[in-house]
């Protein structure tokens, strides 16, 4: 189990996402195959917008679970289910032999108008976590955003939810990216003085496109530190200097971090196994 591996060493996982269509289905398993062969400790498996590839994810899972012998983590969004939908996905994961799933809400659908988004079924990824603990024998893991979620209002809201998730029985924490290790250690100090005892992954994204950086940060809402911002600046009209740079800057940002005692790194690999192997021959 994913909680355990993580009370027993510092771990190394990945995180890929379905294919959208079903003919890519063969290529993915090649990517999958060369991600399993830098040994992570778990890979995790990104979910539809509104549980749109609900069907790649658990076939991914279950590929990287059965055939790699890997443990997976499925996504699993609520924003735009029903309970009978959850119910329905989390038993398809299990007849699939998976184990573990993210917890998260979700962005909130285009389909989805204000009524519809006041009533959902599930207001928050704690009310899906109590869920699944109570009608599933999935093992659940939560999301964390050193920098607050974009929603909250500040910090100390944003811990407070997490402790919801804590309570409503998530084993284990992954971040929202982030490229400020800074930020990283300030969230660890207020989640521990907020009682919150879950080990953390941290969630490193390696920039290789200053077009990447753009999307991402309006993604995820992470800040961008000067030094990263000068990389751009320095790198971003030449592809190859650009992402040779945005993998050292990853490198360096992760082995930071495994001095300072984190407790897994989980790298977004956007389904690149040749950058996810170079980070990884770096910070072996």
């Amino acid at each position: 189990m994913i909680k355990e591996l993580l009370d027993e060493k510092q771990t190394l996982s990945f995180e890929v996402f379905p294919p959208k269509k079903e003919d890519e289905f063969e290529n993915a398993q090649g990517v999958l195959r060369q991600l399993g062969e830098l040994s992570p400790d778990f890979i995790s498996v990104t979910y539809g917008a509104g549980g749109s590839r609900s069907r790649g994810t658990v076939e991914i899972a279950s590929f990287i679970q059965n055939q790699l012998h890997i443990p997976a983590l499925a996504h699993l969004t609520c924003v735009g289910s029903s309970r009978e939908d959850i119910l329905s996905v989390a038993g398809a994961m299990q007849d699939a032999g998976l184990g573990h799933v993210l917890a998260l809400r979700g962005d909130r659908p285009a389909w989805m108008d204000d009524a519809q988004f006041e009533s959902r079924a599930f207001a928050h990824a704690s009310d899906l976590t109590r869920f699944l603990k109570e009608n599933t024998g999935l093992e659940v893991g939560g999301a964390c955003y050193p920098e607050k979620h974009y929603e909250a209002p500040d910090p100390d809201t944003d811990l407070r939810w997490l402790k919801e998730k804590e309570l409503a029985g998530a084993g284990f924490l992954i971040t929202q990216l982030f490229f400020d290790n800074s930020a990283f250690y300030r969230f660890l100090e207020k989640k521990d003085r907020a009682g919150i005892r879950l080990k953390v992954c941290a969630g490193i994204m390696p920039i290789t496109s200053a077009r990447q950086l753009g999307t991402t940060v309006t993604l995820s809402g992470s800040s961008v530190p000067k030094q990263l911002a000068d990389l751009i600046a320095a790198y971003g009209e030449s592809p190859e200097d650009m992402r040779k740079a945005g993998i050292d800057y990853a490198v360096r940002q992760i082995l930071d971090l495994k001095r300072h005692g984190a407790d897994g790194i989980h790298i977004y690999s956007m389904n690149k196994p040749k950058t996810t192997r170079e980070i990884v021959n770096a910070i072996r």
